[in-house]
């Protein structure tokens, strides 16, 4: 099968001023402007992540060079491919590694990209990837790494804190399906009817409400499992309450990077702080975990959590997630096809 790729493309470019101000817009770029990378793809779909907002806000920390092409997520087809496993008409996901913050990625008609990035979808269609995306992806590895570390139903409640954002909103429904009975935590009250049809048991504001609230070494045991997007005092306090041999999957830090806790959960009660990674893992746990997200850990509710919008709707999309106002999975339509 073969693809005639076109002489220029549209891509949303941001660019940095001598100044630091960053702006962003749609342009025309030479097909010529594509990175190096073994697998051409037509993007059908991106989706809006928080890394995608801090990509666009000066001195955000996630990008070291413009012009960039945001966009971490790329759900699409195979056009070119140089990699044996990967062949024209192939519909895949591509994220992690450099894509959207060192090297071009999902906010454009065309994007290349390494290899070890790529996944072929079997059952999932391009939109239902990028509505999964990194974070869904995120919330997979997180809930499997409760499961495969002995955490079950019969173990007791588990909490999902930041739940009502793109990680937390897919581990409430991960969670909920395998049978586990569900706190989710969430500062945004209007999310309630939401993590309630996704299956939460119980729905509760911020674990903390104050951030330079003190936590106690130790409190009462509640959780056996917790999957934490916030970080911070927040994720001290959940150490704290975990239950003997719980386990907390944590990925965020909008709570801060410091950790305002001691060594007593992890010595008296032998809780496991797992940290969770989406960005360099190797291609086959990569691989592995969407084979997951297509069998296991499916999303059962995964419309319910989806907004979708065009290029022309980026803007707004990406100044609400900066600023904590998003619920759910934002996926942005790069083409119809």
């Amino acid at each position: 099968m073969s693809h005639q790729l076109p002489t220029h493309f549209t891509a949303v470019v941001a660019e940095e001023s001598d100044s630091g101000e960053i702006t962003y817009a749609p342009q025309k770029l030479s097909i010529d402007a594509l990175p190096p990378g073994e697998v051409t793809i037509a993007v059908q779909y991106s989706s809006v992540n928080f890394k995608d907002a801090l990509a666009v806000t000066p001195k955000g920390g996630v990008v070291r060079n413009y012009p960039i092409v945001p966009g971490i997520d790329i759900a699409g087809e195979v056009v070119e491919s140089t990699s044996p496993d990967f062949a024209p008409g192939d519909l895949v996901v591509a994220h992690g590694g450099p894509i959207g913050t060192a090297q071009y990625g999902g906010y454009a008609e065309y994007a290349r990209v390494p290899s070890d990035q790529v996944t072929v979808l079997r059952t999932l269609s391009t939109r239902e990837a990028a509505a999964i995306g990194t974070a869904g992806f995120t919330a997979a590895l997180s809930v499997a790494a409760l499961l495969d570390g002995g955490v079950t139903p019969e173990s007791g409640p588990v909490v999902v804190t930041g739940a009502s954002g793109g990680v937390g909103s897919v581990s409430v429904d991960l969670l909920a399906a395998a049978g586990f009975e569900v706190t989710a935590s969430s500062g945004k009250s209007d999310a309630e009817d939401l993590l309630r049809r996704l299956g939460a048991a119980h729905v509760v504001g911020r674990l903390v409400a104050d951030p330079k609230e003190k936590i106690r070494p130790l409190g009462t045991s509640q959780w056996a499992g917790a999957v934490d997007s916030v970080g911070g005092a927040t994720l001290a306090l959940v150490l704290s309450t975990l239950q003997h041999s719980g386990i907390v999957a944590a990925s965020g830090l909008t709570g801060g990077i410091a950790i305002p806790t001691t060594v007593m959960p992890f010595i008296l009660r032998g809780v496991t702080l797992r940290g969770i990674d989406s960005v360099l893992i190797g291609p086959q746990l990569r691989r592995q975990t969407w084979a997951r997200l297509e069998s296991d850990l499916r999303p059962a509710h995964l419309d319910e959590v989806i907004t979708e919008i065009g290029l022309d709707e980026l803007p707004t999309a990406l100044d609400s997630i900066g600023s904590g106002r998003t619920t759910g999975r934002t996926i942005v339509r790069i083409a119809d096809r």
